[in-house]
Formats: C-alpha cells, sequence, structure tokens
C-alpha cells in the first residue's frame, strides 16, 4: 500500500506550534504508520524527530510571519509590520507552487497550526483545510493599531475557507473559522521517571529542581546570577548562551525535550505559551509563568493555569529584579484540579485517520 501523504502546515512562529502539532502527529503514526506527513516549517528537522516517532518529510517553508521578536518575552511591531507586507506581497506565488506540489504529491488534506494562508493553498489544490488552535493571528494583530487592520481583514477572510477547526483550551472565540470543533488538550508527555531523568542527568533527586524554559528564541538579560543565591537547588536550561555555574546543567535540545524532565521539576519558569504550560499540565508540573506584553493569548493560557494547574505567576520586574521568594515558596493550587480533558492529541488523531485511512465496508 502506498504512504498517503498529509501536508501538515506550522506557522513560522517559535517552536510551540510545531511541537503540539507534532504531538498530535505522532499520536497518528502510532495508530497508522501509513501516513507519511510532509512537515512545512521553517523549524529545524531535529526539533520534529525528538516529538515525531516514525517516518515523515521537512520541507523548509515559511507560510506567515507570526511576530517578530528579540526574545520568547518581547515584541518588535514595526519589524513584524514590515514582515507582513514583505509576506502578503509573495503570498500568491507562494500560495501557487505549494498548490502545485500538493497536486503533485497527491495530498488529500491540509492540516494546519494556524498559517492563515494554509486554507488558500489547500482550496486552490482543490482539497479540504483543517486547523487546530487556541488562537488565530487576527487576534494577535488586532490589538497593534490602525496599520495592522488590513492584514486582520486579510487573514480573517483566509480562515473563512477552513474546513475544520479543532478549538484547543484556553481560546479565544476564533470567529473568523465557520466551523469548530472544541477539543482537549494537546501537548508531548513524558518519556522517562523523575528517577531515570536524575540517573541520565547525574543529578540529586533529594534536591530540589527547576527547569528554565523559554523556547526557541531564549530570554534576552537572564539574571543567572541570581541562582548563586540557590546553592542547594538544581537549575536546567537549554540556553548555549548560559554561564558555567555549578548548580545549572545546559540541556541538550537534540536530546531533551522540556517535557522530558518535567517529572524532575519543583518548578518550570516559563513564559505564556501553550507548548511547554500544555506540557507542564499533563505531567502536573507547578509552573511559575513570567507574564509578557504584546501577545493576546497571554492572558488566555494564564487563565488556563489558574483554572487548572498549581501555579505562580510573576511580572518581569518580579522575575529580572525580584528575590524568587517564589522558589520556596508553596504554588498556588488549581481552581479546578480535575476539570480539564487531557484527550486532544487522541480526538484530532481519530479525525485525522478516519479522514484518511476511511474503513471500507465488507461485502
Amino acid at each position: 500500500m502506498n504512504p498517503i501523504p498529509l501536508y501538515v502546515a506550522v506557522t513560522a512562529h517559535g517552536f510551540g506550534h510545531t511541537t503540539r502539532l507534532a504531538a498530535v502527529i505522532n499520536t497518528l503514526l502510532r495508530r497508522d504508520a501509513n501516513v507519511l506527513p510532509i512537515f512545512v516549517t521553517p523549524a529545524p528537522r531535529w526539533l520534529l524527530e525528538r516529538y515525531v516517532q516514525g517516518k515523515f518529510l521537512h520541507r523548509p517553508r515559511q507560510l506567515d510571519v507570526g511576530v517578530v521578536q528579540p526574545d520568547g518575552l518581547q515584541a518588535d511591531l514595526p519589524a513584524t509590520l514590515t514582515a507582513l507586507k514583505e509576506f502578503k506581497a509573495r503570498s500568491a506565488a507562494l500560495i501557487r507552487a505549494e498548490a502545485d506540489f500538493i497536486r503533485t504529491q497527491r495530498v488529500p488534506l491540509v492540516f494546519a497550526d494556524v498559517p492563515p494562508i494554509a486554507a488558500a493553498i489547500a482550496k486552490a489544490a482543490g482539497i479540504p483545510c483543517w486547523m487546530a488552535s487556541n488562537f488565530g493571528w487576527d487576534f494577535i494583530y488586532q490589538d497593534y493599531g490602525a496599520e495592522f487592520q488590513p492584514f486582520v481583514a486579510w487573514i480573517r477572510d483566509l480562515y473563512g475557507h477552513c474546513d475544520r477547526l479543532f478549538r484547543l483550551p484556553f481560546s479565544e472565540a476564533m470567529s473568523a473559522f465557520p466551523h469548530q470543533q472544541t477539543v482537549g488538550l494537546t501537548g508531548g508527555d513524558p518519556q522517562f521517571s523523575a528517577a531515570e531523568v536524575a540517573a541520565k542527568l547525574q543529578l540529586r533527586l533529594e534536591q530540589p529542581t527547576a527547569l528554565f524554559t523559554f523556547g526557541g528564541l531564549g530570554l534576552q538579560g537572564f539574571p543567572y546570577p541570581r541562582l548563586q543565591d540557590f546553592p542547594d537547588w538544581q537549575f536546567l536550561t537549554f540556553d548555549r548562551q548560559a554561564p558555567p555555574l555549578p548548580n545549572l546543567t545546559l540541556l541538550d535540545g537534540q536530546v531533551w525535550r522540556p517535557a522530558d524532565v518535567m517529572p524532575l521539576c519543583r518548578w518550570v519558569v516559563s513564559k505564556p505559551g501553550y507548548g511547554t504550560l500544555a506540557e507542564a499540565l499533563r505531567s502536573r508540573t507547578p509552573m511559575a509563568c513570567v507574564t509578557r506584553s504584546g501577545f493576546a493569548e497571554s492572558e488566555l493560557l494564564i487563565e488556563g493555569l489558574q483554572r487548572y494547574g498549581w501555579h505562580r505567576i510573576l511580572s518581569p520586574e518580579e522575575f529580572f529584579q525580584g528575590s524568587w521568594d517564589f522558589l520556596r515558596d508553596p504554588a498556588h493550587p488549581p481552581q479546578m484540579p480535575d476539570g480539564l480533558d487531557l484527550q486532544g492529541n487522541e480526538t484530532i488523531a481519530t479525525a485525522l485517520q478516519t479522514h484518511l485511512c476511511p474503513i471500507e465496508p465488507q461485502e
């Protein structure tokens, strides 16, 4: 039987959209290894390999802009506007090229998170487009001022051609999408126990551990000297620019995922991003969340963390200039500790499998 290709279109913004979509695709491949995902994303192949245990193709293409950021907490709106203008100017040619590729490969479905032109690509290729997300880029851009409003209207029109949206938890209304299905939390799960992680990283189980993770862009001006005030703690980071400190372990991102080390951690310290939040909630690891401005989805994610996870909410000032008392203080309990559906990967994978690999009736 020939493999069934699936065009998987991922927003170019950061790593979180890639990892959460890859977790769904990995669930699909466990159900049916005959599906061949084609990941269309500028994210590196090694990141996909950390989440997808099966065959896939990687097609490096930028299908949207997202928000231009100098690091994981800041947004550069002038640069974002410039990038949007340039992207829209070349979008028609990009849509034609990707539609031609889809027809050549005989792809039956586009599955996206959540580049707006994915719907136009699918329409041009004559196939359906399904998406999964907790926000659309129109929601992010709508508060950025008058110059962004033409792009908001353009994006809403594109999303209007999406045939099916799997609306993830912590979502905005997503009113531009005409056909919605609410689903549970997606994301990666830990592959190791706390004891296995401690042994592999040569850490001590009896000492408190915290993971710092601020996405693929990292964090400018991280207050590493603060770690010296906590000599009894073990700290983990993916930041290759981190200084050598006796209580700081640098994790190789091509070997470890944040979800893999979370069972060992007393705290995950991060920004409000769906990917890290989902993995912390799925592993039941407390999260200290550093707020950020310029992202409308941040408030929705923080509300979700407060509702379903053990948490502390930190202002940038508390994180960069504070004494970090949150490490030693107890986490705030969730408002609804058992109220979150965790079956999003399975729900979406089942729908994809049913569409791509329908069971023919027996005669």
